[in-house]
């Protein structure tokens, strides 16, 4: 008699923990990954260019851009369903979740919370679409993990605004259309919206990346923008307003690894039932079973705590710690996973020809932005403790 097989969600049971719609939206955006990402992902990957533009707008047209925001051409669907189309996107790659990420949770996100009625209207509707491509400049070269150092300055001149600095490990950033741009006033932190042609904004490309290859990395160089009074964002003037932004990225982060943790576990497991040694496929073998067990495990609850999370963020009790929790253990548990897998692949685990090596990689850079795994493990010890130990 014939053993049946499962999959690691269908052990357990995660589609009875879903709604109808948060299963279809899954379903669409799977489908497109397997028909338009995959076939592709390991030539951009290995060349280091991707179709970003073209691909902008087939998500548009799919609804993902956004689509967690309410209003403007956007979806509005529940913190779910956007967490499971980061989970579906990251199984693909996670350049591509990366894109989607940037354009909608930071980029779109930031013009949606603190915009004014005449910046969502301009720009949101266009960016739901894929239209105009956004991208999010906090991170600078001398500051990633404490924002509050930024050297990036705004000052006004008349009616303008004057802005210089550098941003750096900027998404998008040599194909945006426009930049949320984070600058230090005389007022506290601001956002400016900077259209990406204005003289004297420069984006260079970063090159020889080892990760993220299926994703545009950019430099940003603010040399002298002049920009009008209306390109400040009203709604905040602290750094309130980009870890805002950051922390609705991370969520998606947390669903996200988990879909090249999955994309890794099923090809592994695929692969050793095909792959024989000794005269069995080395499925049979006790260790490799053992590993399979270890991993699906991992990733069940990963899946779990990242549902549980996304309930909490529709009742609208979510903390930001426990973003942190779920953004740490996803992370890691992914790219244990993803480690894992590689060695059950043997030598062709390092090839392009299978998608776990390109994970892995992928996933040491997921490790370290929006938070590096050190902040968020203090970030939990913190909420423990009450002690700030990353200012000790």
């Amino acid at each position: 008699m014939a053993n049946t097989t499962q999959t690691p969600e269908g052990l357990f049971d995660i589609d009875g923990l879903l709604t109808d719609e948060e299963r279809e939206i899954r379903s669409v955006i799977r489908k497109y990954v397997e028909k338009r990402i995959k076939p592709d992902v390991a030539d951009w990957f290995e060349q280091g260019e991707i179709p970003a533009k073209e691909l902008a707008l087939e998500l548009g047209d799919l609804g993902v851009l956004g689509m967690h925001l309410e209003g403007y051409g956007c979806a509005g669907v529940g913190a779910v369903a956007y967490g499971l189309a980061c989970l579906e996107l990251e199984a693909g790659d996670s350049g591509i979740r990366s894109l989607v990420s940037v354009q909608g949770s930071l980029a779109m996100k930031a013009i949606h919370a603190f915009g004014s009625e005449e910046q969502k209207q301009q720009w949101l509707p266009r960016m739901a679409t894929g239209e105009v491509l956004g991208c999010f400049g906090l991170t600078e070269p001398d500051f990633g993990s404490n924002p509050a150092g930024m050297r990036t300055r705004a000052k006004r001149d008349g009616s303008d605004w004057v802005l210089d600095g550098t941003k750096m490990w900027i998404t998008n950033g040599n194909i945006a259309d426009v930049a949320v741009i984070w600058a230090r006033t005389d007022e506290g932190i601001r956002g400016f919206i900077v259209p990406t042609n204005s003289p004297g904004f420069q984006a260079n490309l970063v090159h020889r990346k080892l990760s993220l290859r299926a994703s545009v990395t950019s430099e940003i160089v603010l040399d002298n923008v002049r920009l009008p009074s209306d390109a400040v964002l009203p709604g905040v003037s602290s750094l309130r307003g980009p870890l805002t932004c950051l922390n609705e990225a991370r969520f998606g982060i947390l669903f996200g690894a988990l879909g090249a943790a999955r994309d890794s576990l099923e090809t592994a497991i695929r692969y050793g039932m095909e792959r024989v040694q000794f005269d069995h496929p080395i499925a049979a073998y006790q260790l490799t079973q053992k590993k399979y067990a270890d991993m699906t495990v991992e990733y069940g609850k990963g899946l779990l705590l990242a549902l549980h999370l996304g309930r909490l963020k529709e009742a609208g009790t979510i903390r930001p710690e426990q973003v942190s929790i779920g953004k740490f253990n996803s992370v890691k548990q992914a790219l244990a996973i993803a480690r894992e897998c590689r060695s059950i692949l043997g030598a062709n685990g390092v090839t392009l020809e299978y998608p776990v090596m390109r994970h892995m990689s992928n996933l040491e850079s997921v490790y370290t932005y929006e938070g590096t795994h050190e902040m968020h493990t203090l970030v939990i010890g913190e909420a423990l403790t009450g002690i700030q130990a990353y200012r000790v």
